[in-house]
């Protein structure tokens, strides 16, 4: 059986998959049409119900819960890897809503997380991760959100810390922050996503006893432009014991996700209520 798979070319989710699409791990059978993408291009994707399995924002999630449901493994989510708001001078920013904010895409978590911690910003424009940087240091805003790699590197360029807004996640709910995770469609049959749900996490336990010392150049092709040192540090940060598996704790911090956005958009209910593979098909 062939499925289309979808996930971003970033060193997490290159070391989460390898062994699965480069033929290292069993995969009894099935077979995967592999579209890498910028994780905004992934939640355009999914908004569209175009893959069958893939990568998304857990800020979009809300949105496709009539199409996927979340399988427990491949998230990318934990404490201390929320998304940084940054700027080209160290100051705390005052009357927010009047400054232009660059933020990595509509839907993302970072663009959600922001608008929790500062509600009254409006001036936003959406660009593509590796574009937003260059946004300030060009003085076309004041701040910027960054992600992935971004986080190791801005102090390199002069750029400043503003707010860490997965550190206001975690002090506002007590929740670990849920960024990113895989879904599946509806429509899959439920062996078939049971089955993709194993293979994922087998091809984690593979990378982490096969490449975790000399990275596979599955992952270095796709990060040509970042050191070694600094795709260490990515995965390290944002592949995980929740990546291997949501647990309890995690799919906790999804639900909380969920209700942050149902308040924040004055949505009375999500539907389908099960969201999570092991509850969709009980």
């Amino acid at each position: 059986m062939n499925l289309t798979l979808g996930f971003s070319p970033c060193p997490n989710d290159t070391f989460i998959f390898d062994a699965l699409v480069n033929n290292k791990i069993n995969t009894g059978g099935l077979t995967f049409d592999i579209f890498l993408e910028d994780v905004e291009t992934l939640n355009e994707r999914a908004l569209a119900g175009k893959l069958d399995v893939t990568k998304l924002s857990y800020g979009v999630l809300p949105l496709v819960l009539e199409k996927y449901i979340v399988l427990n493994s491949g998230s990318a989510l934990g404490r201390g890897v929320g998304p940084l708001l940054i700027s080209n001078g160290e100051y705390e920013i005052s009357n927010i809503e009047e400054h232009t904010i660059a933020i990595p895409g509509e839907h993302t978590t970072a663009h959600l997380l922001f608008s929790l911690a500062y509600p009254t910003a409006k001036n936003k424009t959406f660009l593509r991760y590796d574009e937003i940087e260059n946004f300030v240091l060009e003085g076309k805003g004041l701040g910027v959100i960054i992600i992935h790699e971004n986080r190791f590197t801005y102090a390199d360029k002069g750029l400043h810390k503003i707010t860490d807004l997965g550190d206001y996640w975690e002090k506002e709910t007590g929740n670990p922050i849920p960024l990113g995770g895989i879904v599946i469609r509806h429509s899959v049959d439920a062996t078939i996503a049971r089955q993709i749900d194993s293979l994922i996490k087998k091809s984690i336990e593979y990378a982490y006893h096969h490449h975790y010392n000399e990275l596979a150049n599955y992952v270095k092709v796709h990060s040509q432009e970042m050191s070694e040192a600094v795709m260490r540090k990515h995965i390290n940060l944002y592949v995980n014991d929740f990546s291997v598996d949501l647990r309890v704790e995690g799919k906790d911090a999804v639900l909380k996700l969920l209700n942050v956005y149902q308040s924040m958009n004055n949505i009375t209910s999500f539907q389908p209520v099960e969201i999570f593979l092991s509850s969709f098909y009980a």
